[in-house]
């Protein structure tokens, strides 16, 4: 009913509501309690006679409790609308954690906490772990773990019933342990609310609401997050449930899988057989032989140099594939040569037709090494040859840059990165240690061919120039040339990348400083003990400042804090002066909020804001750390205040 229709209905009644009007007035506007008292207020002040005075304070009651009734109703509907919303979330095809995270929002948002969390049983471990939390700030607490009756949420999870306590750290009925408080204190809680979540009899975990400040929860309350603890419960009961079941239809699929693969044994033979052919005639390589086989045989097939000495020998003597381990090798030879051989990984089952099909995939690799070594060795050298002149920057005219390359399958006007390579084991003379070089070499060469790059021997070592495609990056292309290397020498092979790099006919010299920034990578990784690893200058963090020939501060501190300083210019706050008092207090929100002079709600605040605009591991040992050093680095390069 509108503001005036109650002026109406209460004017036809007559004098005798007169006391009752203003109050009509206020339940129709909603006013706030504290608004009841003035009618009473005034009519004294204007000397009301005591029959009015005592007719408005009789209203006034009624009033507030008509008030006091319809917020009850309000507030039941939101919880009542709460709980169908997450029941509804448990019915569709959600993942449990996204229901679980919904569970402690919306218990955070009704009861109007500052934080709702949720911890569950570890039966291995006896006691119980954080799952979800909502409003947390502290990673200490995060990580918290509670056993069976310690803190509040043990004796919860040991009683299997609700406790509450309006001040923690003065209640002695749980028994309080150093790790559990030092993660309450972090994050700053006083007034706690736990209930357990049952299956069963049984408790599974504990849900949380907490304050920050002292607080009595009422009645309705716990029973309200006692009902969003059932829902938790029955979405991770129905999780588990649904686990076990694809499980089982895992098992029927597995077992259809090896009915179909045996009926089809002859028709693999017939089809390996075909593919195999096809790939002599149309000029396919060794790779492309193994990629074939490995496809027809459900498994991983690799060409490789050298392999278990016994099982290699074994093969050529006898003529076919041996098991070795879990792997089947075949040996790939020609007349009293050996090349290397085909390597099956981890398939110990193997069928007699497909050993064949293993062991005529050697023989076909066998002919195509032969047939291409000489003109793989010319190609190799012939690519060494442009990049030594790249590198050396003795033929300066991109038109003959472009041409050679050209002839190689190369484009000098793509996007590139400069590698360098280097075995990291000592030899234990000058002769292997040539022959290992001589195989990195080898093995970068035929990489650098298959990627339409360029490949020479340098310094003790190799350098390759790859083209970078199109959302790969630096990093990834590093890591997955040491890999490949390291596999194809049976070594461990580090890596250093250049940033990308283009235009390199009409600038040879890029090329050369993209070789030094990526032996500086090499020689960071091998003193970092990351030896076999491979990696860019931008994976050093601000250690890539030290290894940078142009030292970029402002770029890292951009990357690094970049859209905390944007939104601290753009609204006028301080969230980087609480970044720097927080990690000043040990990241401990309750210790900031003193060094800054301010509430722990308004710390936990900007946290908050922080995490959003940082991301979610910001608190990680690895960006804190970084995250600090650019907070000093913006500090320095900032102008000292008049």
């Amino acid at each position: 009913m509108s503001r005036d229709h109650l002026k109406g209905a209460t004017a036809a009644l007559g004098p005798t509501y007169d006391a009752d009007a203003p109050f009509l007035e206020l339940l129709a506007r909603g006013a706030a309690a504290e608004a009841y008292d003035r009618p009473v207020l005034l009519a004294r002040a204007e000397g009301g006679s005591g029959e009015r005075i005592a007719a408005l304070e009789h209203a006034k009651l009624l009033a507030l409790r008509v008030r006091s009734e319809l917020e009850g109703r309000r507030r039941r509907e939101a919880e009542l609308s709460a709980l169908f919303e997450t029941a509804h979330d448990l019915a569709g095809p959600r993942d449990v954690d996204a229901v679980l995270q919904a569970i402690v929002q919306r218990a955070r948002s009704l009861l109007g906490t500052d934080i709702a969390y949720l911890s569950l049983h570890d039966p291995a471990r006896g006691d119980t772990y954080m799952r979800v939390t909502e409003g947390s700030v502290a990673a200490r607490f995060q990580q918290l773990r509670l056993g069976m009756g310690e803190g509040l949420g043990g004796l919860v999870a040991q009683t299997a019933r609700p406790y509450v306590t309006d001040d923690y750290f003065r209640d002695d009925r749980f028994r309080h342990t150093t790790t559990i408080d030092a993660g309450v204190r972090d994050e700053g809680l006083v007034a706690i609310l736990g209930v357990p979540l049952m299956l069963g009899p049984h408790v599974i975990g504990v849900l949380f609401a907490a304050d920050r400040r002292a607080r009595v929860f009422e009645r309705e309350q716990i029973a309200l997050l006692g009902s969003f603890a059932a829902l938790a419960a029955a979405a991770i009961d129905t999780a588990n449930l649904l686990t076990e079941t694809r499980s089982a239809l895992a098992g029927l699929e597995h077992a259809n899988e090896i009915i179909r693969d045996r009926s089809a044994v002859i028709e693999r033979a017939s089809d390996v057989h075909d593919r195999l052919a096809e790939l002599v005639l149309r000029g396919g390589g060794v790779h492309d032989v193994a990629a074939a086989v490995s496809q027809v045989l459900d498994g991983t097939v690799e060409f490789v140099e050298t392999a278990p000495a016994a099982a290699v020998e074994a093969s050529r003597a006898e003529g076919h594939a041996v098991r070795h381990e879990r792997d089947w090798v075949a040996a790939v030879a020609a007349g009293g040569e050996l090349l290397g051989a085909l390597v099956l990984r981890g398939h110990p089952g193997l069928d007699p037709v497909d050993q064949r099909t293993l062991e005529r995939a050697a023989m076909v690799t066998s002919l195509l090494l032969l047939a291409r070594r000489s003109a793989a060795e010319a190609e190799q050298r012939v690519r060494g040859e442009l990049l030594d002149d790249l590198l050396e920057a003795r033929d300066r005219d991109p038109r003959l840059l472009r041409e050679r390359a050209t002839r190689l399958h190369a484009d000098l006007d793509a996007t590139h990165v400069v590698l360098a390579a280097r075995l990291d084991a000592a030899a234990p003379d000058a002769d292997q240690e040539a022959a290992a070089r001589r195989r990195l070499w080898s093995a970068a060469s035929h990489l650098a061919a298959t990627r339409h790059g360029l490949a020479a021997a340098r310094d003790g070592g190799t350098v390759l120039l790859l083209p970078l495609e199109h959302g790969d990056t630096a990093t990834e292309l590093a890591r997955r040339t040491a890999l490949h290397l390291g596999t194809a020498v049976h070594e461990a092979v580090t890596v250093g990348a250049s940033a990308p790099v283009r235009g390199l006919a009409a600038d040879p010299d890029s090329v050369v400083a993209a070789y030094a920034e990526g032996r500086r990578c090499l020689d960071a990784l091998r003193l970092l003990g990351r030896s076999g690893d491979g990696a860019a200058a931008e994976d050093f963090g601000f250690l890539g400042l030290l290894l940078a020939g142009d030292r970029d501060v402002a770029g890292f501190v951009e990357r690094t804090i970049g859209r905390v300083v944007a939104y601290d210019e753009r609204r006028g706050t301080d969230l980087l002066r609480t970044l720097d008092a927080y990690f000043a207090s040990g990241m401990s929100p309750a210790r900031t909020k003193d060094e800054l002079h301010v509430h722990v709600n308004t710390v936990a605040q900007r946290l908050e804001r922080v995490g959003r605009l940082l991301g979610d591991d910001w608190q990680s040992p690895a960006r804190a750390l970084e995250i600090q050093l650019a907070l000093r680095l913006h500090r320095l390069a900032s102008p000292a205040p008049h």
